[in-house]
């Protein structure tokens, strides 16, 4: 085998075929077998795509093993999956290649129907607390562009995630990409494939199922009870709810669970033209047909990290409050990333000592705070004017870090409306203080500009509580048999790292 690369242009793509064309030609061996190994965008000069190819001379290469297949598991012993994010659906599938029969317990509604309820908060501030972005079948990852850019393999196989994923209708592109996504457009049904694929097999979903609580008798079976008064059995329980199911950790806290405060990050939504960083990140080739340019960056402020978060290029700002009188934002792209806007979370990380006291729910108590200030100040700005509930604070870059009030606003892919208010005023000292310094160091030419807007808040970040679990069997140390999961348990964050631990933790969660 040997390994050479191979460029095209960024609107002429090269397919696995012209691939092989490519290389049976340079090569004038039409029996060699060309495999993409990694796809990239180098736009220190002309952008071009670059290709990493392995080349392997006839009966060199193999295909990659099958993956395990999935068992018919009608009457199989049961665990069940608290979540139906990508750590509860990806615990659910690996059940099924181990023989056991999942059933999912999601609070929300099925990735359909949600799109209803995200709707109507986007465009009239009504947030239903069981389905809205962060709650419903896919979990928040559903839409918020995709991203699956973890390449780690400390804890798992992040390609068995992508071959899944592809295997249930994602392009085959994810496996080579060097920053894959698949695009909230097209998430939607590869996430209803793998329903259909657990349910086909043997599983279950039900949906509108929000746990309120779990027991385990003497004989070790758990009991899981819910809001609307069904109860399930099974003698193992994934508790993969994601980071924002707060009442979750209060039931746990409740019944004597052990919980730990765990740092986050938390700052703003920031906005540009997407034009302004296609040009900056390619240095002014940028043409119609190019891939919408990203930005990513880390600096050290005083101590503590200021980075972006869940870039979106070609994307637009969404609401993320799961409860009233909150002010939360994310970010979403769809598939072809096509919008005006570029968006990206820029976060301070925060640490349990940077907040006193000892309450594990110290960093929650903080965040839902911050949340609710951004409200408070949006309401104090317009003075009882009629305005959508989830409209945004929103500072131009510039005045923020000179520390002024803006006179106008620019325009923004927010559809709930954005209000000119002192953000450096209502975020916290501790964050505002270090964004102001930040700002202007960012090596991005233009980054640092009047047309690029500020919107808080960003703080759904990841969980501000971990759910202590045994290190060996992954076990919750509180409750032997329940195993906390994903990133509301506070062991990933993002789509493949929390599918990984889904896999992890279905596997014990069998063995047990």
């Amino acid at each position: 085998m040997r390994t050479l690369e191979l460029t095209c242009p960024l609107d002429r793509p090269l397919g696995r075929e012209a691939v092989q064309a490519r290389v049976a030609r340079d090569f004038a061996r039409p029996d060699l077998k060309a495999v993409v190994v990694r796809r990239s965008i180098d736009a220190r000069g002309e952008p071009v795509y670059r290709y990493r190819v392995e080349v392997y001379e006839p009966g060199e290469y193999s295909d990659p093993a099958p993956l395990e297949p999935y068992l018919d598991v009608h009457g199989a012993e049961p665990v069940i999956v608290v979540g139906a994010g990508p750590a509860g659906m990806f615990a659910a599938l690996r059940l099924l290649t181990l023989g056991r029969r999942p059933i999912v317990l999601e609070r929300g509604k099925d990735v359909h129907e949600r799109k209803v309820d995200m709707a109507r908060l986007s465009r009239e501030g009504a947030v239903n607390p069981d389905s809205n972005y962060c709650f419903g079948e896919g979990g928040a990852g559903a839409f918020s562009d995709g991203k699956l850019y973890t390449r780690s393999t400390k804890r798992g196989d992040n390609m068995e995630v992508l071959r899944r994923l592809v295997e249930f209708g994602a392009s085959p592109d994810i496996l080579f990409d060097s920053h894959p996504h698949i695009g909230s457009d097209k998430l939607p049904v590869i996430v209803e494939n793998i329903r259909n694929c657990v349910v086909d097999h043997g599983g279950e979903y039900h949906f509108g199922q929000r746990v309120n609580s779990i027991s385990k008798d003497h004989d070790g079976l758990f009991t899981v009870r819910t809001a609307s008064g069904s109860e399930f059995t099974a003698p193992a329980v994934i508790l993969a709810t994601g980071h924002s199911a707060r009442d979750v950790y209060e039931m746990l806290s409740a019944g004597g669970g052990r919980l730990e405060p765990k740092g986050f990050a938390l700052g703003v939504r920031v906005e540009h033209p997407q034009s302004l960083i296609n040009r900056a990140q390619y240095h002014g080739r940028y043409h119609q047909g190019m891939p919408a340019a990203e930005y990513s960056f880390v600096q050290q402020v005083d101590g503590r990290g200021v980075f972006s978060f869940c870039m979106c290029p070609g994307g637009i700002l969404v609401p993320s409050s799961t409860e009233p009188e909150t002010v939360v934002l994310n970010g979403m792209s769809n598939s072809a990333r096509n919008s005006r806007w570029a968006n990206s979370g820029v976060v301070v990380q925060i640490e349990p000592e940077d907040i006193p006291g000892d309450s594990p729910f110290k960093l929650y108590d903080f965040q839902q705070k911050v949340e609710r200030d951004m409200y408070k100040a949006v309401r104090e700005a317009v003075k009882g004017a009629d305005l959508n509930p989830m409209a945004a604070p929103a500072q131009r870059m510039t005045d923020f870090c000179e520390g002024r009030l803006s006179g106008t606003l620019p325009e923004t892919s927010y559809h709930p409306g954005a209000v000119s208010v002192r953000l450096d005023k209502v975020l916290p000292v501790m964050v505002s203080d270090r964004m102001r310094k930040a700002f202007p160091q960012v090596k991005i030419r233009g980054y640092y500009c009047s047309e690029a807007l500020l919107l808080g808040v960003e703080s759904r970040t990841s969980s501000p509580i971990r759910i202590p679990r045994d290190p060996e069997t992954l076990s919750y140390v509180s409750i032997p048999g329940l195993y906390p999961c994903g990133e509301g348990a506070g062991y990933s964050g993002g789509i493949v790292s929390s599918a990984i631990d889904g896999l992890r933790c279905a596997e014990k969660a069998a063995q047990s």
